[in-house]
């Protein structure tokens, strides 16, 4: 049996379409990568919140006050001291935030992620870089909270159980088997 070879133009317009992908793929990563510094050194600030439960909560998830998205989550750690969450959030430089805003994690939908929600307090200081919020609510665990609600612990009282009994109604004397 012969072989079939390819032409040469076929050979040459393969190997352009496969430089013309990989130069493509690069810029993708060089925009990528550019843009992921550019969050990260866009003049923000850092203020910290300390949680008891941050869930799902990673670094990068959004900071929104209103639903706007100010900044986003730089670090997660734990305090070894209070053995709470320790959150760095980097919020905009055009944002000013009230020195009593609270901070509290929740998600941006049934099914979506988790982000930092923030209520602006009604102080007329603000947030200074390196603070930390006086008031922060941990995530919720949506699942534990259902299963509650669908199968209560065994220990708790019914609602028949736990209702005020009235009075019992008088009994009747009954013969003493032992006179005496």
């Amino acid at each position: 049996m012969a072989k079939s070879e390819t032409p040469k133009s076929e050979t040459w317009a393969e190997t352009g379409v496969g430089a013309v992908v990989l130069a493509a793929a690069a810029g993708f990563l060089i925009y990528a990568l550019g843009h992921a510094a550019k969050g990260a050194d866009a003049g923000g600030y850092e203020v910290i919140g300390k949680f008891g439960d941050v869930g799902a909560l990673a670094t990068g998830a959004d900071v929104r006050v209103a639903g706007v998205k100010v900044g986003a989550v730089a670090k997660i750690e734990l305090d070894p001291k209070a053995y709470l969450a320790k959150v760095h959030l980097v919020i905009n430089k055009d944002v000013k935030l009230p020195a009593d805003s609270t901070a509290k994690i929740t998600s941006s939908g049934l099914l979506g992620g988790q982000l930092v929600a923030i209520a602006p307090g009604g102080s007329l200081e603000d947030l200074k870089p390196g603070a930390e919020f006086q008031n922060t609510q941990g995530a919720v665990d949506l699942f534990g909270l259902i299963g509650q609600f669908v199968r209560p612990t065994q220990g708790a009282a019914t609602p028949a159980a736990a209702a005020p009994s009235a009075p019992a109604a008088p009994a009747k004397a009954a013969a003493d088997p032992y006179p005496g």
